[in-house]
């Protein structure tokens, strides 16, 4: 009997005597019946998990000058409860997303409704299995590092409607289907579907979890869709937080919190007290710490990573060059979401996951910290009831009603003043023309893209950063169609949706052409698939497989 494990092998490389060709389909029979298993399966186990889930949709239009730009914009934060399939629990402050998706077309009215995102993380929800489907192999291919079985699947005459219609991509080690793209029926005169694809990553041995989905439909060049108020759109969900309580989880009993003293520590009875002094900034410590451990336990604050690292050097960078006189112990830290905002809890700077996405350099980066740092070296309070832990005792629900981290228009006058000083003495000093871009870029887009300039917890930056001075350096003239405002959504963070923790990426360095640039919009991501280490398939003749099908050899299968 053939087993399934080398099946690749046996794809790519058998030639078959003419008596054993009638097996072949049989063989490929077993290899999609293992797929409807483990799909299956997969519904199943992740009806244990309760992800965040953001969905951001844009409205496109033409522009004669930019292509395809953002007109008007839709977003939903919630978690969803896969125990309960499709459930969702708002986080926002308004009711949620239910609006009108289209104006109307004809007496066709559809809507945008948050769930119906969320569906796409699943192939069916009413079954995915050969009584329903039909599928035909199409090759393989390599999905960065992992290898793939590629088939085109559509529904069985009879099987209903809302069937998926499309392609899925297996990966041929356990036969997971780790990408799928197409839509939940074929379009007619009574029907209408979104085109969309989904993607799952692989976060631990034998699990995939759903990660992103990417739908992009209408288009902005039929004038005729478009007066019967079709709106073409472009929309990204993405799904973090499935494994949370698990951070911090390893240090159990031993993690210290505060100072313990020691016997003989203290001489006299009366040393180890506080003063007033140290006694109130121990309140506002709690409290900063109170504060920032919610939010990392609800999955909205990645844990502490490579990006907060990035983010803290630069703010060392500002305080060196200042010559500060005890500079306080300043914390960065990211807030997951899309939308563009940053502010101080305490001594902690927390830029929002979206709002690093968009800008474009370092100094820009600098630009924004330095008016948070400001915030900060002008003793800017925090609420100190967050000291007592049961203010912190609300349904997650109500998370966004509770914190509420925006300044007073005073505190932020004098915190761009702070700011600007910062800058002029720090490494930055010169390259404010970046950073003037990028705010008139912002300037220029926001009546688009409301939603994705609407903070949760804090303030958009607006006009933070300082002019250039008369002798900054402007750009050359031979690379300035090459000068990025500000980059897509989504584009420089990648997240990992297990365990929430992130990774920056490199950003490209060839020539952009002007209708390349995306500034602030929705654009498809492709996530780099990988094994974890410890699932990684073992070395085999599988191997050779794939590697041959890098190489582009086409299987010999039907």
């Amino acid at each position: 009997m053939l087993s399934l494990k080398y099946l690749p092998v046996f794809l790519a490389f058998s030639v078959m005597p003419p008596a054993a060709t009638a097996q072949q389909p049989s063989v490929l029979n077993e290899v999609v019946d293992e797929i409807v298993k483990q799909e299956q399966r997969e519904v199943q186990l992740l009806r244990q998990y309760s992800p965040l889930v953001e969905t951001y949709i844009q409205y496109i239009r033409p522009d004669e000058h930019f292509g395809d730009v953002p007109d008007g914009d839709r977003y939903f934060l919630g978690r969803a409860v896969l125990a309960k399939g499709l459930e969702l629990e708002s986080l926002k402050r308004e009711a949620g997303m239910k609006q009108k998706m289209f104006g109307g077309w004809g007496d066709y009215i559809m809507e945008f409704v948050p769930a119906g995102f969320l569906q796409m993380i699943y192939l069916d929800t009413n079954g995915f299995d050969r009584r329903h489907y039909k599928f035909k192999y199409v090759g393989r291919e390599f999905l960065d590092q992992v290898r793939c079985m590629v088939f085109d699947v559509e529904p069985l005459p009879n099987a209903g409607k809302r069937r998926f219609v499309g392609r899925i991509w297996v990966e041929d080690h356990d036969y997971h289907i780790v990408r799928f793209i197409g839509s939940y029926g074929i379009a007619s005169s009574t029907s209408y579907y979104f085109n969309f694809e989904s993607w799952r990553m692989n976060v631990a041995p034998d699990r995939w979890v759903p990660a992103y989905v990417y739908v992009e439909d209408g288009s902005v060049r039929n004038a005729k869709a478009r007066n019967l108020g079709f709106k073409a759109f472009r929309a990204q969900t993405l799904l973090w937080g499935y494994h949370v309580e698990d951070v911090g989880a390893d240090q159990g009993l031993s993690k210290v919190v505060g100072e313990v003293p020691f016997p003989g520590m203290y001489q006299t009875e009366t040393e180890g007290d506080f003063t007033w002094l140290q006694a109130e900034r121990s309140r506002a410590q709690k409290a900063e710490d109170n504060v920032v451990d919610q939010l990392e336990g609800q999955g909205l604050l990645a844990p502490h990573g490579e990006v907060e690292e990035v983010l803290e050097t630069v703010v060392q960078n500002l305080e060196t060059t200042n010559d500060l006189d005890n500079p306080p112990d300043v914390r960065c830290r990211v807030l997951m979401t899309s939308t563009l905002e940053s502010f101080t809890v305490g001594h902690t700077i927390v830029l929002s996951r979206g709002l690093i996405d968009v800008v474009p350099d370092e100094a820009t980066l600098a630009a924004i910290l330095a008016h948070e740092l400001g915030h900060i070296l002008l003793g800017h309070p925090i609420d100190t009831q967050f000291a007592f832990i049961n203010r912190l005792r609300f349904a997650e629900r109500e998370t966004f009603r509770h914190f509420d981290f925006a300044r007073s228009p005073e505190e932020e006058q004098s915190a761009k003043g702070k700011g600007a000083e910062l800058l002029k003495n720090s490494p930055y000093k010169d390259q404010f023309a970046s950073g003037q871009l990028f705010l008139q870029t912002l300037k220029d887009r926001s009546k688009d893209i409301p939603n994705l300039i609407s903070p949760h917890l804090g303030e958009v930056p607006t006009n933070w950063i300082p002019a250039p001075a008369a002798s900054s350096p402007q750009p050359n003239n031979t690379k300035v169609n090459n000068i990025i405002a500000a980059y897509p959504v989504g584009g420089h963070i990648k997240v990992n949706p297990w365990n929430d923790q992130l990774r920056m990426l490199k950003q490209p360095v060839d020539t952009v052409v002007e209708d390349e640039k995306r500034p602030f919009e929705v654009t498809p991501l492709a996530p780099y698939l990988r094994w974890q280490e410890s699932s990684s398939p073992t070395e085999s003749p599988t191997g050779v497989a794939a590697e041959s099908a890098r190489q582009g050899q086409v299987l010999a299968c039907p």
